[in-house]
């Protein structure tokens, strides 16, 4: 019990230093609430002493940062075709497209172009990245699903999707600048 007073006296001294260290290196005023948290709360987990708390913690918040700055996130196919540009083909419209009933012989035409063309880009990728994309994206798996089922780690999967992605944003950017010509 005497212990956790120090330590938390010691927390408590260079708090306020290690915040404005942590959100000096964040984008996100959350995150920074976020890594704070999660390295005292890592220090509270230590079982062994620590020497210099505050050295401890100012190491473990840039590590934290460090980690998530080199976690990949997830690149939903659907932002390939969408952006900030006037003019774009809105992703629902293109998931409309895609996924759901034509109404007209055009949309019907439209439809089954753009799945020939995926389709033939989705041919082009490495087995792998094919695999993930169409489980995730066509198939509804989850990474988790997919990590059981594969024996590969989400990490791994995430990786293979976004590359898959990043593939098929260049290979299909071309079918997508035709149909948005006015």
């Amino acid at each position: 019990m005497p212990q956790d007073s120090l330590l938390m006296s010691a927390i408590n001294a260079c708090r306020t230093k290690l915040k404005a260290f942590i959100r000096g290196r964040t984008a996100v005023r959350e995150d920074a609430d976020d890594i704070l948290q999660e390295v005292t709360y890592k220090l509270m987990q230590v079982e062994q002493p620590v020497e210099n708390v505050a050295a401890w913690l100012f190491r473990a918040a840039r590590n934290e940062m460090t980690d998530r700055a080199r976690k990949k996130t997830e690149q939903p196919f659907s932002n390939v075709f969408g952006g900030d540009e006037e003019g774009e083909f809105p992703e629902d419209e293109l998931a409309e497209t895609l996924f759901g009933v034509p109404q007209t012989p055009e949309d019907e035409y439209l439809k089954a172009l753009l799945w020939e063309e995926l389709e033939e880009a989705l041919a082009e990728l490495p087995a792998l990245q094919r695999e993930v994309f169409e489980k995730t994206e066509l198939l509804g798996y989850s990474y988790h699903e997919l990590a059981a089922e594969s024996g590969s780690s989400v990490q791994a999967l995430l990786s293979r999707k976004h590359k898959a992605v990043l593939f098929l944003r260049t290979r299909l950017r071309s079918l997508y600048d035709e149909l948005t010509l006015d």
